[in-house]
């Protein structure tokens, strides 16, 4: 029976992700507002100490404040970091102005208020427009760059599980389709199945870093296929229908934030992420609609340099290589045999007896996340002595996606 884990919701790394990310947001919006004061006050260096006694109540709480809303997500994407940082800006200055009034004896009366709430267009408003932007900016790059991990001398990064996920676009229902019948896609439905997803990836203790959405990109949902992922390298794709093609700039500012090197496949050559099994050192590159030999041969010269093998494989019956086989955390290749052109190619190919059943993504090396639509296969798979969990994802295998496709693990 598939199971749903719940271990604990914070890991050491974004326990402390968050907190850097808090010192370094409210040390930067406590320097620029003495810098602003000090300007304003004709540079006489007298008004420093007035100023840093005003402000250091407002900095101590946004620090508090930052830190709770990064321990929650709120650093996971560009827009989330910039909510983040105004929610944390206008609480520290109200509360951090507050404080020192009530402390006085003041009571919290009309002209109290009024004061307090005409700060944040007065005397607090630099503090705030400075702490929201460096949560957008400096703070998000901390919290993803700590939440990831340095690489040791072997390239390797201790501890890191992060899934980057990209929000599904307005426009979802517009995606496009190749080998089936598309059919009416529920958004709705869509939304509430893709933050499901989310949570599962969440509960098994993935940190999840969000792509920003694109409306007018209504493939975008699918961020497997902007960027794959060897060790600390994130090679951007080319994708191979030009309705993808804009997909990859947001996807590549994120990796980049996390601290990753970049390399590219360029054109005429094209590459689909959808195309690529990684299983150990040797990478399987479906030879398919989307991805050309030009894009296979410039991804071998990349990472053969990173100790990887490329296999080529021939795939005509479905649109990505791992719509028709994904792999086992052991190794082992599993598919669905009426759309694997030729199975032999794998090491070890265990046949599936549901379509659903050829996507698995490894979260752990006991651990599995299948679609909720092919129970038969994710049966199977426990009996070899694997945890299953299943997800709903009908929605979006309506439009030729799978588990796979909806994020990219960073290991």
């Amino acid at each position: 029976m598939p199971l749903d884990p719940t271990p604990p919701l914070f890991g050491a790394r974004p326990l402390l992700a968050s907190a850097l990310t808090a010192v370094v947001v409210a040390a930067i919006a406590h320097l620029v507002v003495l810098l602003a004061f000090f300007m304003v006050q004709g540079f006489k260096p007298q008004y420093f100490g007035d100023a840093n006694a005003f402000f250091l109540p407002q900095t101590l709480f946004t620090l508090v404040f930052v830190a709770i809303l990064a321990a929650v997500g709120g650093y996971g994407s560009w827009y989330l970091s910039l909510v983040s940082g105004l929610v944390a800006a206008l609480f520290g200055a109200l509360v951090g102005t507050a404080l020192p009034l009530l402390v006085a004896g003041q009571g919290l009366d009309g002209d109290v208020l009024s004061y307090l709430v005409g700060t944040l267009v007065g005397i607090n408003l630099v503090f705030v427009l400075a702490v929201i932007l460096a949560s957008a900016t400096v703070g998000r790059r901390v919290y993803a760059g700590v939440v990831l991990g340095a690489p040791d001398a072997r390239g390797a990064v201790s501890e890191r599980r992060v899934a980057i996920i990209r929000r599904p676009a307005a426009t979802l229902a517009d995606g496009h389709v190749t080998h089936i019948e598309k059919s009416p896609v529920d958004l709705e439905l869509a939304d509430e199945q893709w933050e499901s997803y989310v949570n599962v990836l969440e509960k098994a203790g993935w940190t999840t870093i969000e792509v920003d959405q694109a409306d007018d990109l209504a493939d975008s949902v699918f961020v497997e296929d902007a960027v794959i992922i060897f060790g600390d390298v994130a090679v951007i794709t080319s994708p191979g229908s030009e309705h993808r093609v804009a997909e990859t700039e947001a996807v590549e500012v994120t990796v980049r934030e996390l601290g990753l090197k970049v390399a590219h496949i360029a054109q005429p050559g094209t590459l689909d992420g959808g195309d690529v099994l990684k299983v150990g050192t040797t990478v399987y590159v479906g030879r398919s609609g989307r991805t050309n030999a030009e894009g296979i041969h410039q991804l071998r010269h990349i990472v053969s340099a990173l100790g990887y093998t490329v296999v080529a494989v021939p795939l005509t019956k479905v649109l990505h290589l791992k719509s028709a086989v994904t792999a086992l955390p052991d190794g082992t290749v599993i598919g669905y045999l009426p759309l694997v052109d030729d199975p032999q190619i794998f090491d070890r190919f265990l046949s599936m007896p549901e379509e659903g059943g050829a996507h698995v993504v490894k979260l752990s090396d006991d651990t599995v996340l299948m679609a909720a639509s092919a129970p038969e296969s994710a049966q199977l798979i426990e009996n070899l002595g694997y945890r299953v969990i299943s997800v709903d994802i009908s929605e979006y295998e309506k439009l030729e996606g799978c588990v796979t496709c909806l994020s990219v693990r960073v290991r």
